[in-house]
């Protein structure tokens, strides 16, 4: 999850198993009623809820915190790596074409 953007279907298919986990079993076939809407289970502890993850938003915030380590230029291998390799002038903008995903 913070290496790749999960595609829609991927979490709605992960939470399908989640549920029917959580309320149902191994049976991914039982059609009895859930017992709690999903929304209400996601929430934080704190507000009511058992504090499950929402996989859309822990997706996304993981990615930004690998984009806010490659901007600041962390001393750590791949950032170092890629800088060296792609961005050699020492800056992004700077370039006449923009290379790599950015």
């Amino acid at each position: 999850m913070s290496t790749f953007r999960l595609h829609k279907s991927v979490i709605k298919q992960v939470d399908l198993y989640r549920k029917h986990s959580l309320w149902r079993g191994a049976d991914l076939h039982d059609k009895t009623p859930p017992k709690a809407a999903w929304e209400l289970v996601c929430l934080p502890k704190s507000e009511g809820g058992l504090g499950v993850l929402n996989l859309q938003t822990q997706n996304e915030a993981l990615l930004l915190k690998y984009l806010h380590k490659f901007f600041n230029r962390q001393d750590i291998p791949w950032v170092n790596l890629i800088w060296e390799k792609h961005y050699a002038n020492g800056s992004l903008l700077a370039s006449s074409s923009l290379k790599g995903s950015f």
